[in-house]
């Protein structure tokens, strides 16, 4: 590591700490020509992963989009802040294990519902009914029907 005083081109590590969870390492380093003190950030370089929404737009994908859904779906319902985030988090973890660059909104919205089937019944028909946008009732019987028939299983 190229020392930022004096340009020399080694150091040596006299700190580690992991910071942001474990996302980067923050390293203080000593100059071993001129002996000063300078810091280091290593973070892992992430390929950054496109949504492709229904209307063809591409976007970032953000975690936080996840979370406020869910947060939305399951007021009043007994369901952690903490379970929310980590739920939020397995999610952008599989997509980001499947090495592709893009990923259709609506593979995301059914990996939600999946687990929100899984967590909480009520959360989940909140969240299929804003997701799938019922257009009448029948259309959310046929969820509701679904839901017990895969309960009484």
């Amino acid at each position: 590591m190229k020392c930022p005083f004096c340009g020399f081109l080694e150091s040596k590590v006299v700190d580690s700490r992991a910071t942001e969870e474990g996302a980067s390492i923050r390293r203080r380093r000593e100059c071993i020509q001129c002996g000063r003190r300078f810091t280091t950030y290593e973070r892992l370089d992430e390929v950054p992963l496109m949504v492709v929404k229904k209307d063809g737009r591409r976007e970032p994908f953000a975690r936080e989009k996840i979370i406020n859904g869910i947060l939305k779906a399951s007021q009043k319902r007994p369901i952690s802040y903490e379970v929310i985030e980590n739920l939020a988090r397995d999610i952008e973890r599989e997509l980001r294990n499947q090495m592709e660059r893009e990923v259709p909104s609506q593979i995301i919205g059914e990996m939600v519902m999946e687990r929100l089937r899984e967590l909480d019944e009520v959360t989940y028909v909140r969240f299929a009914s804003v997701y799938r946008q019922f257009k009448d009732i029948s259309r959310f019987m046929e969820e509701l029907e679904k839901l017990l028939q895969q309960r009484n299983k």
